[in-house]
């Protein structure tokens, strides 16, 4: 069964068919996709194509994804997940994103507090994990507070690590590792 999770203002829920649109409205949007490796969407295609990549992740055991939603109206609001998680080795891979209408309210840093609890108590299909990675677009300060309010630590750059847009980027490595 696919885990669900709550917080104080958002629900994490699979995300849905009908969430075409939102997913949609949200890959649009430039402000959301500058520091991803795709180009705003231009046809509702597009975020059906993101959504079966987000369910085949989950369907496989090699990840998950979520839909940010708030509690109160359950719109879809942003996305977070494993982009990749191993058993054995016990570790994984995080990304996430916005409606930057919810922008600096502390909505990311509530639902990744929610997935990394998750993660490293075992509650998700991965079963416990002890590290956790997540890596930024040099620039992306943003989401570098985020990662650095929830305990992450900056473990070093890897140069023309991506490629954006047309250009090589380099990518700033955060890691976080279970308590022990």
């Amino acid at each position: 069964m696919f885990p669900e999770l709550d917080t104080p203002r958002l629900r994490l829920t699979r995300i849905h068919p009908e969430d075409a649109n939102a997913v949609f409205e949200l890959f649009s949007d430039p402000k959301v996709v500058e520091y991803y490796d795709l180009e705003p969407f231009s046809a509702i295609a597009e975020a059906e194509k993101l959504m079966a990549l987000f369910e085949s992740r989950y369907s496989s055991g090699s990840g998950i994804r979520w839909a940010i939603r708030e509690r109160e109206s359950a719109d879809l609001i942003g996305t977070c997940g494993f982009n990749t998680w191993s058993q054995k080795m016990r570790n994984g891979v995080i990304g996430y994103d916005l409606r930057p209408s919810h922008w600096g309210r502390g909505m990311v840093t509530e639902a990744i507090a929610a997935m990394l609890h998750a993660a490293f108590t075992g509650t998700l299909p991965c079963g416990p994990l002890h590290r956790i990675q997540a890596d930024t677009i040099l620039g992306n300060t943003a989401s570098e507070r985020v990662l650095l309010k929830l305990g992450f630590r900056e473990e070093g750059i890897r140069r023309h690590a991506a490629f954006l847009h047309g250009a090589y980027k380099d990518m700033k490595c955060f890691g976080l590792l279970a308590e022990t």
